[in-house]
């Protein structure tokens, strides 16, 4: 994994003229395409004033995991605490959701508009221990970019 080129391509893809939308599957097709172990890649968002994160963009299976409320699974988890959540093995996660028998770890980091946490990018991998600092400092970037145009 080349950071520095994740990142600089990452750039590309939030300073473009696409709509917000656009750019969100640019960036779930490009974080899926690039990182082998990158097996489901997705945006989910707080719905409105509910309780509850709903998905936006993804690259991979479909999922039956459109709302998530707030404190449920790793993705609900991380809308309460407002942290980064690593699992390197979902088996081993009381308050996990399973997103299908292939998933064996996952990573959720927030995004934050003001200040305020208004979504996350959630990567789920088909590898036990999969992810790395690289990954989180990547991903917290990528959140950080998302946030100057949501």
């Amino acid at each position: 994994m080349n950071l520095q080129d994740l990142k600089n391509n990452i750039d590309k893809i939030t300073d473009s003229n696409a709509d917000k939308e656009l750019k969100l599957q640019q960036i779930c097709d490009y974080l899926a395409s690039e990182i082998s172990y990158y097996d489901w890649v997705g945006f989910y968002f707080r719905n409105g004033d509910k309780e509850e994160l709903k998905l936006a963009q993804f690259n991979g299976e479909p999922t039956d995991h459109t709302i998530i409320p707030f404190g449920k699974g790793i993705c609900g988890q991380v809308a309460v605490s407002n942290e980064n959540f690593v699992v390197q093995d979902v088996s081993e996660q009381d308050n996990y959701i399973s997103c299908g028998w292939k998933v064996k770890s996952e990573i959720v980091i927030p995004i934050f508009v003001n200040e305020e946490n208004i979504g996350q990018i959630d990567i789920d991998s088909h590898t036990v221990n999969a992810f790395s600092t690289d990954d989180e400092d990547l991903l917290e970037y990528t959140c950080k970019k998302v946030a100057t145009f949501i």
